[in-house]
């Protein structure tokens, strides 16, 4: 939470302009990320966190994989009550013992890429969506490829589900963790010979 803004006396207005005293203003202190390094059903992957929401969780293999160095540190995850959370519950869900994560999230991106994360948050267990539908959602059809950029970039993948959002004919399209890690996904939703024969 930022901090309420100092309130300062009024002044006598003046006829020449005043500088403002940089060297005294305060500073709001900004966030630094950190991580954790967990072994998954799925490999490894890397989950962020600033503060007490979660930013990013990314595959070793993972498409538009941000750089190390803007993870932040390197933590425990045994010290870390928020990491250790998502750590557990994606146990659980790639397990089949989970169908709906409860944890806070912060992804970064402009107004329309949280538009389309919204969408795709939503999405149930267990169902799917087309990047047209999402586009339609929006209030225009025409958007489709731009929702598909939208969901390769989303940082959180698993935790906001894009692996459920398919073509325009049900099919599997790109997944930043990878096709194969994608059908992995839905099969755990689904079981397998409904699903081969729904996206195949």
């Amino acid at each position: 939470m930022e901090p309420e803004p100092t309130q300062h006396p009024a002044r006598p207005a003046t006829t020449s302009a005043t500088v403002p005293d940089l060297a005294h203003a305060e500073s709001v202190p900004v966030a630094e990320p950190r991580h954790a390094l967990v072994e998954s059903a799925l490999g490894n992957v890397t989950i962020v966190a600033i503060e007490d929401s979660l930013t990013g969780l990314y595959f070793d293999e993972h498409t538009r994989r941000p750089p190390a160095d803007s993870f932040g540190q390197r933590v425990d995850l045994a010290a870390d009550p928020t990491l250790a959370a998502a750590a557990r519950q994606l146990h659980e869900y790639l397990a089949g013992t989970r169908t709906q994560f409860e944890l806070p999230f912060a992804p970064a991106g402009d107004d329309f890429h949280q538009a389309v994360w919204s969408i795709v948050a939503r999405i149930p267990f267990g169902g799917t969506i087309t990047y047209g539908a999402i586009a339609t959602e929006l209030g225009n059809p025409a958007l489709a490829q731009r929702v598909g950029q939208a969901v390769g970039a989303n940082p959180l993948c698993v935790f906001i589900p894009c692996h459920r959002v398919v073509g325009s004919t049900g099919k599997l399209t790109g997944y930043a963790g990878g096709i194969e890690r994608k059908h992995t996904l839905l099969t755990i939703e689904e079981p397998a010979p409904e699903i081969a024969g729904r996206l195949f």
